[in-house]
C-alpha cells in the first residue's frame, strides 16, 4: 500500500474515533446532566431477557445509556397515564350501565 493510501486510511480511522468519542462524550454529559437534574432513587426490578435485549437495542440505537432511556420511558408512561383521565362521556356512560345494572337487581 503506498504511502498516501496508508495516511488517508490513518485519517480515515482518527477521523472515526473521534467521532466515536464525541458521541460517548455527549451521552456522558446527557446521563451527567439528567443525574444532576433530577433525585437519584434507585430502582431494582427483574424484567426478562428479552425486555432486556429490546432495551439495550433501542439504546444503543438513541445513543443513550440503557438506564437513561429507561427513564425516559418511565416517564413518559406516567405523563401519558395521567392525561388519560376519564372523559364526561365515559362518566356518563358508567353512570348510565350502574343504573342498568341496579335496575336489573331490583326487578
Amino acid at each position: 500500500m503506498t504511502d498516501p493510501a496508508k495516511a488517508a486510511r490513518r485519517a480515515r480511522h482518527d477521523a472515526i474515533r473521534a467521532q466515536v468519542a464525541d458521541e460517548e462524550t455527549e451521552a456522558a454529559e446527557a446521563e451527567a446532566a439528567e443525574n444532576a437534574a433530577t433525585l437519584d432513587v434507585s430502582l431494582h426490578l427483574r424484567i426478562s431477557h428479552t425486555l432486556d435485549a429490546e432495551l439495550r437495542r433501542r439504546a444503543a440505537a438513541e445513543h443513550i445509556p440503557t438506564s437513561a432511556l429507561v427513564r425516559k420511558l418511565l416517564a413518559q408512561a406516567v405523563r401519558q397515564h395521567d392525561a388519560c383521565g376519564l372523559t364526561a362521556a365515559d362518566v356518563e356512560e358508567i353512570a348510565r350501565r350502574v343504573t342498568r345494572e341496579e335496575l336489573h337487581r331490583s326487578a
